[in-house]
């Protein structure tokens, strides 16, 4: 990728486990500041005053990571989330575990299952973004040529952002940085100028997204 890209989630996801009678509901989110990672936190808190837990961590892309056992044993439950985080490669990003306690104790070992499973279900349910420095590509083509324009820009691995059809098909496009020259070569050839093509500067902006689905609690 790109140099200055990152690995973070769109919006938010959550995932549960239940260990024992115990459940455990975690809460992803994506977050660009330490303020809106405690205001999350907070957020969770309140509308889960009666958990016995709220476990926290969140990694955020300026090096900042914090996390707590919020009453657990040291060492199961804000470090197991912390690291299941750091091992998906997500930064930006804020996980709240809240615990419903089931009236069974679950040992260290357990907890620190539960709450890297719980962590593990929100990442997975996450859409994953992956934030790259990219190059936005606007085209103005013919009627005539747009299918071909179309199979250049698949070609390239090329992300279409928008497509205006009025007198002429107006094609907004995102690549990777560094990678636009061969599309804008092929391109340049198919319409027999460079007329048509504005390439933009660089810039960080999503890029690739993986599938996953809506995380609302």
């Amino acid at each position: 990728m790109a140099t200055g890209s990152y690995r973070t989630i769109e919006g938010e996801a959550c995932g549960e486990v239940v260990e024992k009678r115990s459940r455990f509901i975690a809460r992803l989110r994506h977050v660009e500041s330490e303020e809106e990672a405690l205001a999350f936190i907070a957020e969770v808190k309140a509308e889960n005053r009666t958990a016995r837990h709220n476990v926290y961590a969140y990694v955020l892309r300026n090096g900042r990571v914090r996390y707590t056992d919020d009453g657990e044993p040291s060492g199961t439950a804000g470090m197991p989330v912390l690291e299941t985080l750091q091992h998906s490669d997500l930064q930006d990003v804020a996980c709240v575990v809240t615990r419903y306690f089931g009236g069974v104790l679950l040992g260290t070992g357990g907890l620190v299952r539960a709450y890297t499973q719980a962590a593990q279900a929100a990442v997975a349910e996450a859409v994953v973004m992956d934030i790259a420095t990219c190059v936005d590509v606007a085209l103005t083509v013919p009627y005539s040529v747009y299918e071909q324009v179309m199979r250049l820009v698949a070609a390239q691995d090329a992300q279409v952002l928008s497509a205006d059809f009025a007198d002429v098909v107006r094609i907004g496009v995102r690549l990777l940085a560094g990678t636009e020259g061969p599309l804008v070569e092929a391109l340049t050839e198919l319409l027999r100028s460079a007329d048509g093509i504005v390439i933009g500067e660089p810039h960080l902006a999503p890029f690739a997204i993986a599938a996953g689905c809506d995380g609302a609690v």
